[in-house]
């Protein structure tokens, strides 16, 4: 079984290294960026670092909460959200420049006093730099240090959590994690992760009731609605992945994925016009991948019945 990626944002400031343009290429990579309530944040600091080139730069959010790296190089990116106010945010992603790259949502946390407290702030930047590095003993000491000194700091457990997982330490993982749902109980990113890590372990029934514990209606990062859906999806759950694949379209009309996998749903659902319909939608945003073929396949097949 294919195991689970580590879904989850982690709490960190990152540093970029602004030096001579080798990160430049010919692809794009943007994004949007929500507060916890939905609502689009503006003038978001969004740090794009190339893992290869060990360089980067920065772009801010608009009045929509969208923002736009063009013309840079493929590989893995280590991108940074930050706000005052507002607990930074990570994502990596690995950039294509011979195909449209999904968009990256992030969820910003609104925080009092944790972003802007200098201590919490340089705990963070070695813990992550730790993180980074798989120096993940390294990483703990210094979130535990941040717990041991600000205990209100419940988010912490987020990127302890994050460390046991990268270790496939699931039971101690999911500790960390019960820990941020004690004091947010509906935190989306605790209980997927939660439900990753039996996943990971090959506990599909398991896996599937904490899956089930996250509040559909309260659900728009399409990333966690894609994953959740994909879930549903492997465990031939179709009814239950289509709502999942229908909402993350709906959120983020132009994800090649979720089209894609939206398609393959409709197909073993054997509704054969929508699912059509929505691999001749996937094709106008993505004709040109290796999965372009195997679409237009579905197509020809579809278009016989």
């Amino acid at each position: 079984m294919k195991k689970a990626v580590l879904a989850v944002t982690v709490v960190l400031v990152a540093a970029l290294v602004l030096a001579a343009q080798d990160y430049k290429g010919k692809a794009r990579q943007g994004g949007v960026v929500f507060d916890e309530k939905g609502a689009p944040l503006e003038g978001v600091t969004v740090k794009l670092f190339s893992v290869t080139a060990q360089q980067g730069f920065e772009v801010k959010t608009d009045k929509s909460g969208k923002w736009m790296g063009a013309w840079i190089r493929n590989g893995g990116w280590t991108i940074t959200f930050e706000k005052v106010g507002y607990a930074p945010q990570n994502v990596t992603v690995n950039v294509q420049e011979t195909a449209k790259n999904p968009d990256v949502t992030a969820v910003m946390i609104k925080v009092k006093g944790l972003a802007l407290i200098d201590e919490i702030k340089k705990l963070l930047i070695e813990g992550n730099a730790a993180f980074e590095q798989q120096k993940f003993d390294e990483a703990l000491a210094s979130y535990q240090q941040i717990l041991a000194k600000y205990p209100d700091a419940y988010i912490i457990f987020q990127n302890i959590g994050n460390c046991y997982f990268s270790q496939e330490k699931y039971d101690l993982a999911e500790e960390a994690y019960l820990k941020v749902l004690e004091k947010a109980p509906g935190d989306a990113n605790a209980i997927i992760a939660i439900g990753n890590g039996y996943s990971n372990r090959g506990d599909s029934a398991k896996a599937l009731e904490w899956y089930g514990k996250v509040e559909f209606e309260k659900i728009d990062d399409p990333v966690v609605l894609y994953n959740v859906g994909t879930n549903y999806y492997n465990n031939n759950k179709f009814e239950d992945a289509l709502k999942f694949y229908l909402k993350a379209v709906e959120k983020q009309k132009e994800s090649p994925d979720s089209l894609y996998q939206l398609g393959l749903t409709y197909l073993n659902l054997q509704k054969n016009a929508e699912s059509l319909a929505t691999f001749e939608e996937y094709l106008k945003i993505d004709p040109d991948s290796p999965r372009a073929s195997t679409a237009r396949a579905f197509i020809e097949f579809l278009k016989k019945k």
